[in-house]
């Protein structure tokens, strides 16, 4: 699974963090394939600190909160997990407490599809995109905004070491409405 025993979700927080980043392997990584912003940065820790894949760097926010970071993508794409690393011990009140997660088409219609609050983490934070129906598994978005609403110790700037975006993977078979695994339904997946 995502998580590992020293994270859980309760009542919207989450405690503790992984050292290691582990997600399940059928995700894969939407990243790459988006424009990145975010509201404000100290110069020399913008966007490029949060997506080098260094947990010494991280951007840090410079101004009133709350802090943005902006991820748009040219197509609707299917996202079902936030990761991000914080470190409550390095950074103190600089770390995230509460943290909205806001999906739509653009700026002009973005709605909140989540809300967390972290309690002194350290490490790999997962946040799943899955609402309250079971069956709800993936938002189907073109931006993703995540607001930080609130740091602890009542800190004004932000620290975000890392953040990561996932999604399913793409279906093998184009305008295939189902995944065939086997040899013998791919074959007779498409008419001629």
């Amino acid at each position: 699974m995502a998580t590992e025993s020293s994270e859980a979700e309760d009542d919207g927080k989450l405690v503790g963090g992984s050292k290691n980043l582990v997600v399940d392997d059928d995700l894969r990584e939407m990243s790459k394939n988006a424009a990145w912003s975010v509201s404000s940065c100290k110069p020399g820790n913008g966007v490029p600190s949060l997506r080098d894949d260094n947990i010494e760097t991280y951007w840090q926010s410079d101004g009133a909160q709350p802090h943005l970071v902006n991820i748009q993508f040219q197509k609707k794409v299917k996202l079902q997990l936030i990761v991000l690393y914080v470190d409550f011990k390095l950074d103190e009140s600089y770390t995230p407490k509460k943290i909205s997660i806001r999906a739509g088409d653009g700026f002009h219609n973005l709605k909140e599809i989540k809300t967390v609050e972290l309690v002194k983490p350290t490490g790999w934070v997962h946040i799943f995109l899955s609402g309250n129906d079971p069956r709800e598994t993936f938002v189907n978005t073109f931006m993703l905004q995540i607001a930080i609403l609130s740091n602890h110790l009542n800190g004004r700037d932000t620290h975000v070491r890392q953040l990561k975006v996932y999604g399913p993977p793409p279906n093998p078979i184009p305008h295939q409405p189902f995944q065939f695994t086997s040899t013998e339904f791919i074959m007779y997946s498409m008419v001629r």
